[in-house]
Formats: C-alpha cells, structure tokens, sequence
C-alpha cells in the first residue's frame, strides 16, 4: 500500500491530465505528459515515469485511480 504523502490529485479535462498545482515548484495548472489511456496501463501495473514540465521534477507513477496519482516518493509536505 502506499502512503497518503506518495499522492497527488489530478483532473481530466478534455482529453488531457491536469494537476491544480505541481508538488515541487507549486505553479498553477499543469498540463501534464500522460494521456487518460495512459492511466489504463497504470492501472494494469506499469510503470511511468513522469516528469513535471513546469520544473523538470521527476516522479514514477506506480499506479492511479479516478482522482490521484500514486508516486514512488513523497510529493506531499511531510511537516504537517
């Protein structure tokens, strides 16, 4: 299972994956490099690099659901 602090919430608008804000750099709407189909692989358990194009910040995503990305580090604030 993996930690609540290794998530991060994504939306789908028109085709494409969204987040309201990158764990890293903290911009705002981030168009992101993986498609919906994409999510299905993901879902099936491959693995996908992902790689903010905000800050260059890179990530594994090990899986998802319908609201957030599972990561295999933190992308969370651990002080809280």
């Amino acid at each position: 299972m993996i930690p609540f602090s290794h998530t991060w919430p994504y939306e789908t608008v028109r085709g494409d994956l969204y987040v309201s804000s990158c764990p890293f750099c903290g911009s705002e709407q981030v168009l992101l490099p993986i498609k919906p189909g994409e999510l299905d692989d993901i879902r099936g358990g491959r693995k996908r690099r992902l790689v903010f194009p905000c800050c260059h910040s890179t990530v594994t995503i090990r899986d998802a659901d319908r609201d957030y990305l599972l990561a295999d580090q933190p992308m969370r604030d651990q002080r809280k």
